[in-house]
């Protein structure tokens, strides 16, 4: 036996990487989960030290419900403290896409399921495969009972760090005791290893001595399943006789932390987020990540207003359906799904279980808007009952009008268009002031006149609703505007804005921001790019800028769609081989920002597309929005995630110290570069499916084939970042207004509504809902610009009114109770008290 002066100890670390995704679908994951729990269960019965941990709160319930007397032994080896749970999620996802909503239900639903069935919580957060960890994950994981974490992408050639086990920071200066796996997070360590598990023990080892500090060791058999062997046990049990058992131990991420916490003064703290590791995940697969973007609003937009019925009509809150829709997308957030590299038919799948959710989503919002809408008084004098006898398809009657109920799912008052499919003659608000519409083309081709809309733009409260009223036959003189808007062959105009496209290319030649006398663009911008990816795998690997430029979309055909008096939009129609690009870019009268809504018809393959946007600024700087956050990057032509908005921002060239920035909003995509002063927008990959560096043939199959939708919006700001109001035009660019045209009948509730009430611009809501126990209502919110501020939060509803103090980029929850004598209590992101 070696014994070395100062040893430190080795804790080794059995676990099973299941990927419940990747080159297999979730049923063959379900299969070998089953299998992998009990082979597990076999190792504690054969070798009495044996110590097993795992993560992902839905193999549990898998378990629970397909092989529940299983289900009881694995709570005896929890009991035990010989089976450790770890990561407090659904599964281990993608840690860059989904939204910050999203992490913090992983942990509401997994850490709950755990204490329900196990008493326990997990006290590691454990992502050991995914691919990157974005910036605000230490504030999220401690708000969840997590002080710890541990991962290993970007491994030491992705990314440099000081040591493998640090203290990460987040923004608001939360800290997570965090740990980076050497080698491998299975038995693997190198192709010439006579016996990996006991050769990756001592090069962990060398670790050990050359770091001065314990290390975790991970073995078992990994991706599919399979855990610790036997094999592997007797490895260890090798090396204990070699070193001595109190050298080498059978041990737990848990027990690992405990340890190294009681010396980690002195250890480094790194305040930002962990990249790089495959980054063309962040784009791949555009269909997947718009049903996520999608199916992530539709379930919060649904609770927000089931609470609001709930309160106020007493329907019943649907707990049920929206925790499944919340299961669905919180399974879809595995990395292998979420990052693009599963198989295609893995990809049916997602479509599937992500098309329940928006559905149920979709039942449980409509159930609560036509609740509302239906007690809302909307009755007028002189109607007796309703009857079609003027119109097939409206109940007005005489020249009374028909309602139009208007409801805003975010925590700010809009002025947003309506869009209502039918063509009427007069729109008016709930006072009968006349309001100016335009007629537009719908989506249908039905008939002579049925094929019309009618645009209006209405004006919502925050988290409420607004009764409008539209005319068949009755006309109104609206008031005119002071405001101006023009469309003409290749330019379009407004009060703040004159945007001129390059007639045969289709690109934006000028963007002038005429109340600054500002020239946005330096350059052409809405630039389609070609780049070529052939030598790129689905993931990239290894590939972290894509600059290979070898065309540009071009052939334009421009048109004007609208020139109305609200809205005024070109058709730009361009072209690259068989690809055809459609963007429709459209200004409002009454509102400042461009918006562009994109149809992309890709049958590219090895090509990645990218928009282009040069911005006009010195010394710029780009700032991403990140889950619950944002960061600011170098301007080095990396790929790097975003979430809903971008901004690059600097100094006016020849105006001193004047700051000015460009934001670029989108409603589906991921995937950034910038370099430079040119911001770029990924929206598609021609990649292989599945594609690790493998044989290509023929047959291969390329994703991101045929047709996508999806739209940006344009936010030039004058000044800094803090004060352009990014966050909540990105917010209402994902979730706009939904409308119900309704009738009449006599309710209980008023024309118009105010839902909630914030007095700190930098503070936005992103959660109201009921609590998931008891009758009380839970609010999240988070400050959005990186300012701390005092902030009075009102909720007429409740009758409840009341201040909160934020931090710099802080999440707040507040457990609110019925009962107006009972306190406004903050708690976690698990809804119950902060110590906890």
């Amino acid at each position: 036996m070696i014994l070395l002066a100062n040893a430190k100890k080795l804790h080794m670390i059995g676990n099973a990487h299941l990927d419940p995704v990747w080159l297999w679908q979730w049923q063959e994951g379900y299969a070998e989960i089953k299998a992998t729990f009990r082979s597990a269960l076999d190792r504690m019965n054969e070798f009495p030290d044996f110590v097993f941990t795992c993560a992902g709160a839905a193999y549990y319930k898998w378990i629970e419900e397909n092989a529940p007397e299983m289900f009881e032994e694995i709570r005896a080896r929890v009991r035990e403290g010989r089976w450790v749970i770890v990561g407090g999620w659904w599964i281990q996802p993608d840690c860059n896409i989904p939204s910050g909503e999203s992490f913090a239900r992983h942990s509401l639903y997994s850490q709950r399921y755990f204490h329900e069935k196990f008493s326990v919580m997990a006290k590691v957060g454990y992502n050991v495969d995914s691919f990157g960890h974005h910036g605000m994950l230490p504030q999220i994981l401690k708000k969840s009972g997590m002080d710890y974490y541990v991962f290993m992408r970007p491994d030491a050639r992705e990314k440099q760090l000081e040591s493998n086990l640090f203290w990460w920071e987040s923004a608001d200066g939360s800290r997570v005791l965090t740990f980076r796996i050497p080698f491998s997070y299975n038995n693997w360590y190198r192709h010439t290893a006579d016996n990996p598990t006991k050769d990756k023990a001592k090069a962990v080892m060398a670790l050990e001595e050359k770091h001065g500090h314990g290390y975790m060791n991970f073995y078992g058999v990994g991706n599919h399943g399979g855990g610790p062997t036997i094999a592997n046990l007797k490895s260890i049990q090798e090396l204990q006789r070699e070193f001595g058992d109190g050298r080498v131990v059978m041990s737990s991420p848990n027990a690992y932390f405990e340890e190294v916490e009681k010396s980690s003064s002195g250890l480094p703290v790194l305040r930002e987020d962990l990249q790089h590791h495959a980054s063309g995940c962040y784009s791949a697969h555009s269909e997947t990540k718009a049903l996520n973007r999608r199916a992530e609003n539709r379930l919060l937009t649904a609770e927000k207003f089931s609470a609001l019925a709930y309160r106020l009509l007493g329907l019943e809150y649907p707990h049920r359906q929206i925790r499944r829709g919340w299961e669905n997308v919180m399974f879809n957030h595995f990395h292998d799904i979420m990052g693009g590299c599963s198989i295609k038919e893995a990809y049916q799948d997602a479509r599937e279980s992500y098309g329940e959710s928006l559905n149920l989503a979709a039942v449980s919002l409509n159930a609560a808007l036509q609740k509302i809408s239906w007690s809302i008084d909307t009755m007028k004098e002189g109607v007796e009952g309703l009857s079609k006898d003027k119109h097939w398809a409206l109940w007005e009657q005489q020249d009374f009008g028909s309602p139009v109920v208007v409801f805003n799912p975010v925590s700010r008052e809009v002025n947003a268009p309506i869009q209502i499919n039918k063509l009427v003659k007069g729109v008016t608000d709930e006072q009968g002031n006349p309001l100016a519409f335009q007629q537009v083309r719908g989506s249908r081709t039905n008939g002579r006149n049925d094929k019309y809309d009618t645009l209006f733009m209405a004006n919502v409260p925050a988290l409420g609703y607004r009764v409008y009223w539209i005319y068949i036959e009755k006309e109104f003189a609206a008031a005119q505007s002071e405001r101006s808007l023009s469309a003409d062959a290749f330019s379009l105009e407004n009060d703040w804005y004159r945007l001129e496209i390059e007639p045969h290319t289709g690109y934006i030649a000028k963007l002038i921001d005429k109340a600054n006398d500002v020239e946005v663009f330096r350059g052409k911008a809405a630039v389609p790019i070609v780049i070529d990816e052939y030598h790129c795998d689905t993931w990239a690997h290894h590939v972290f800028e894509f600059r290979n430029e070898i065309a540009k979309f071009s052939d334009a055909e421009v048109r004007v769609m609208e020139n109305g008096p609200l809205r005024a939009k070109l058709r730009v129609t361009s072209r690259y081989n068989r690809s055809i690009l459609r963007q429709d870019i459209i200004l409002y009268r009454d509102q400042p920002d461009i918006e562009i809504k994109v149809k992309l018809d890709w049958r590219e393959e090895h090509k990645m597309l990218k928009l282009s946007f040069p911005v006009n600024v010195q010394n710029p700087k780009a700032t991403y929005e990140i889950p619950y956050g944002f960061i600011e990057r170098p301007a080095n032509g990396e790929e790097e995630p975003g979430q809903t908005w971008l901004d690059v921002s600097g100094t006016l060239p020849g105006r001193g110290d004047q700051m000015y920035g460009l934001a670029l909003l989108n409603d589906s995509k991921y995937s950034f570069d910038f370099l430079d002063n040119d911001l770029r927008m990924t929206v598609a990959r021609g990649a292989i499916f599945a594609d690790h560096y493998g044989m290509r043939d023929e047959w291969c199959e390329f994703m991101d084939q045929g047709i996508q939708e999806f739209g940006y919006g344009l936010v030039p700001h004058y000044g800094h970042l803090r004060d352009s109001g990014v966050c909540h035009k990105a917010q209402q660019f994902n979730v706009p207004p939904i409308h119900i045209v309704e009738t009449y009948h006599r309710g209980t509730l008023p024309q118009t509504l105010t839902g909630i009430r914030i007095s700190a611009e930098n503070v936005t809501v992103t959660v109201f809902k009921k609590a998931e126990e008891g009758s009380d209502y839970i609010l999240r919110c988070y400050e959005a610009a990186g300012m701390e501020c005092e902030a009075m939060l009102e909720l007429p509803l409740l009758n409840r009114k009341w201040t909160a103090r934020f931090g710099r980029s802080e999440i707040k929850t507040f457990r609110i109770p019925e009962d107006t004598e009972q306190d406004i209590a903050e708690v976690n992101l698990l809804e119950m008290p902060e110590d906890v």
